[in-house]
This record gives structure tokens, sequence and C-alpha cells, in this order.
């Protein structure tokens, strides 16, 4: 056993792991390539469709960033 998850009276809770999914590592990746995406969105010439939805892709990704830049690595 590591020492981490042993517990000790100074900490009488174990550590727990977070799934593999909710990674910092991970996330701020698909972060990233959302507010890349909405860019792309913002600047492309072919569809007012995208151009629409492009705003909030760039925000869903900007809120999910700075959520994300909390979890543990």
């Amino acid at each position: 056993m590591s020492l981490q998850s042993q517990s000790s009276p100074s900490n009488p809770m174990p550590r727990k792991r977070w799934p593999w999914w909710a990674r910092r590592n991970l996330m701020e990746n698909v972060a990233v390539a959302l507010i890349a995406l909405g860019i792309l969105m913002l600047v492309q010439p072919f569809s007012i469709a995208l151009y629409g939805w492009s705003f909030t892709v760039v925000l869903v990704g900007t809120v999910m960033f700075m959520i994300v830049s909390k979890f543990p690595e």
C-alpha cells in the first residue's frame, strides 16, 4: 500500500482516486480542442449556422477549461 492511500490519525479519510476520464490532462485537451473548434467555426466562410454556434462553443470550452484546471493531475 502506498503512503497516500493509508489513513492516519491526522487524515481519517483515505484519499480517493478520480476516474481516468476526469483527470486534468485529458479534460484540458478536450477544452482546448473546443476552443479551437469554436474559433475555426467563427472564421469559416461556408455556413451561417456554424458561425452562429461559434461563440457558444468557445464559451463552453473556456468555462470547461477554467473548471478542469482545478482537477487533480
